[in-house]
């Protein structure tokens, strides 16, 4: 591949609902572009950027991938963006390092879940926005309707620059910006058409919206719109560009990209009218700072994918954020500060990869066996800001690890792996239950992390429901004894305690001692707290750990020969035991909940919430997500166990939640009556 400089670069991304055809339209881009010889389809398994062995089992996408192609001298890298919610960190790393999103949409099925989220994860990125509504020729698509929709949904902004007309023998296709008609051959290419008169009428209803869009970019548009002039197709280019990068116009195409239609002309669109990574002019830094995009300056790359492959090895993913990157440079890590030296760099186009000398400002690269980098680090010549990290979504579905006894002793090391590849993937080895927890977006997401951990490393695991860290504690004030007397024949062993038991507002043991006439010897206070503490360990409840709890040493006896450490210690946890007189109850972890979803919605999540014993403490509008409200509740953690998967069905997919551990609380008798004793896991 020829050497590209910054001004004929694009990095744009696919998002969009799963099923509108993002794959399918970066396939016929390759093949239209002759970066391919063949045209993939989803359905063989034989694309390029779905190349992953769950990919192709799944027939979905579930990892960001990376395919380059050239197209009028310009060199267009896409990044293709899984759809499924589950994924949603992967299209998080795409939003960072796009200059421009591309929104999918099926003609058919018109405004999707997916399309509203890809809109405002595109908005909330700061990107300019796209649309290519996809699969126009199919015979039940309604472009007209889909359009209305989206305008309806995301305002006037939305201007058509490519339509479709439906006739007897075909679907047509018409450029606004020149007002050609197109008929499309089989393999891409594409024929002009007459004009017609019905095709005119159509197209005019349109090509007035477009004008009229196109006008507000600058003043000389707008005075020449107002005096009838017509605009070439330049200027429609150059107004596209600059009312991209405002937000002022959000273009929208069509096509079908299994059928190869009006792939000719988003390509021509992308090389022409969209954004290149100078646009912005400045970079976020992760100090909140600027950092002015120089194409001439010191190299400087962020890194937003790393892959594990057992075969290839460790592939990190960057873009060049600053500068040049030339083959042999050497870059220091921001973060860790460690020196990495780029000996080989690549482009990648799905799975393969071509070696380059270098990469200009904004350009996309790979390189092997990076050892001390990964995602989200910042790599300069010889600055020490780092760029602005990707956000990526919480972690809310947690399950417990069961590991097959012969993969014990490699499981943390595969883990590992897959945490440094994807960053929406927690694990925890969580000591209070003994459980080893694996934590993900959702159920699909955590199933390809099971089959990920099979397929590559030979680890098999199941995931099972996790257990609750319950608590004890006491209601009651209770004074007891505990009398620890042991006599085998040689030295015995004699402890003698008198304990007030009490609750308490501190979370652990608080003790004091208000012993008397030297009852118990100062010396044996230490042991006497220490036989508490480890018999806190396990309630006498039900046996999980005992929390708040106040104990006043109050008095005892002792034996000048028997008496030693170990028998008050002894002592003490005898008259521990007593505290089944203090009124012991069971208390569980509570979390405050806060949940994004439509207005529309949040009487059914509200219902939902007070069967999950949930206390709503308010609701306020979502500021970043017009006709979306937050509602605050504080739930119970064992209820909130299939809450991801509750939640994506009341709202389609459209809620989002945040869940954080505040307090513990009793819990209620009824419910405490189904709790199984404590039984920690080995």
């Amino acid at each position: 591949m020829a050497k590209f400089i910054t001004n004929n670069i694009r990095n744009i991304c696919l998002i969009g609902h799963s099923g509108s055809g993002k794959t399918a339209t970066i396939e016929s881009m390759l093949f239209r572009a002759g970066a391919t010889d063949r045209l993939g389809r989803v359905s063989d398994g034989n694309t390029v950027s779905d190349y992953d062995s769950e990919e192709i089992k799944r027939k979905i996408s579930i990892g960001l991938s990376v395919a380059n192609l050239e197209w009028n001298g310009v060199k267009i890298n896409i990044l293709d963006c899984p759809g499924f919610l589950g994924f949603a960190g992967e299209v998080a790393s795409a939003l960072r390092v796009s200059d421009a999103a591309l929104i999918m949409v099926d003609a058919k099925s018109g405004m999707e879940v997916g399309t509203e989220i890809a809109w405002y994860n595109a908005k909330e990125a700061k990107l300019p926005r796209a649309f290519f509504i996809n699969k126009c020729d199919d015979p039940d698509a309604d472009f007209d309707k889909v359009f209305n929709q989206l305008r309806d949904e995301f305002g006037n902004a939305l201007c058509p620059v490519f339509i479709p007309i439906k006739e007897a023998n075909g679907v047509m296709m018409v450029d606004l910006m020149t007002m050609k008609c197109f008929r499309y051959l089989p393999n891409g290419e594409r024929q002009e058409e007459p004009m017609t008169d019905s095709r005119r009428a159509i197209a005019e209803k349109y090509q007035e919206v477009f004008m009229e869009a196109i006008a507000q970019t600058n003043e000389e548009m707008l005075e020449k719109f107002f005096e009838g002039e017509t605009f070439t197709q330049e200027e429609c280019a150059i107004a596209l560009h600059e009312g991209m990068i405002s937000g002022a116009i959000v273009p929208v195409w069509c096509g079908s990209s299994e059928n190869m239609r009006g792939i000719y002309s988003i390509l021509t669109a992308i090389a022409d009218s969209f954004p290149r990574h100078t646009a912005k002019k400045v970079e976020a830094s992760e100090d909140g700072s600027e950092i002015a995009i120089e194409r001439e300056g010191e190299c400087k790359l962020f890194v937003f994918k790393t892959i594990a492959d057992p075969f290839v090895g460790r592939l990190t993913f960057f873009k060049v954020m600053n500068g040049e990157l030339k083959k042999d440079m050497v870059l220091k890590n921001v973060n860790t500060g460690a020196t990495e030296k780029f000996a080989k760099i690549y482009t990648i186009c799905g799975k393969k990869q071509t070696e380059v000398d270098s990469l200009a400002c904004g350009d996309i690269g790979v390189i092997a066996k990076l050892s001390d980098t990964g995602t989200n680090d910042t790599l300069c010549e010889k600055s020490d800001v780092a760029y602005k990290g990707i956000k990526f979504p919480e972690a809310n579905m947690t399950m417990a690890i069961k590991v097959d006894s012969k993969d014990a002793d490699k499981v943390a090391t595969a883990i590992s792996k897959v945490l440094d590849e994807d960053k929406t993937v927690k694990y925890e080895n969580f000591v209070e239950t003994g459980e080893l927890l694996l934590k993900g977006i959702g159920d699909v997401h955590l199933d390809t992390v099971v089959c990920k951990l099979k397929n590559r490393y030979g680890v098999n695991i199941s995931l099972q429901t996790p257990k609750i860290a319950y608590r004890e504690t006491i209601k009651k004030t209770v004074s007891v004894e505990g009398k620890h007397k042991k006599q085998s024949g040689g030295a015995g062993q004699y402890g003698h305690v008198k304990i007030t038991f009490s609750p308490s507002e501190n979370d652990g043991l608080t003790f004091t001692q208000s012993v008397v006439g030297g009852e118990v010897p100062k010396g044996y206070y230490p042991a006497v707290e220490k036989g508490l503490l480890e018999a806190m360990e396990a309630g006498v409840l039900l046996g999980y750990p005992m929390v708040q709890l106040a104990a006043d040493l109050t008095g005892g006896s002792y034996h000048d020969v028997d008496s030693n450490e170990i028998s008050f210690k002894l002592a003490a946890k005898l008259a521990y035991k007593e505290l089944t007189s203090a009124a012991p109850v069971l208390l569980e972890p509570i979390g405050v909940l806060n949940v994004s979803a439509p207005e529309s919605m949040i009487g059914d999540i509200m219902g939902d919430l007070n069967k999950r014993r949930g206390r709503v403490t308010g609701w306020k509008p979502n500021e970043a997500r017009p006709k979306y409200t937050i509602v605050e509740a504080e739930v119970p953690k064992s209820e909130m166990v299939d809450y991801v998967i509750a939640l994506r069905a009341m709202t389609q997919g459209r809620g989002e939640f945040t869940y954080h551990f505040v307090r513990y609380e009793e819990v209620p008798a009824q419910i405490a009556q189904r709790v199984k004793p404590c039984q920690k896991d080995n």
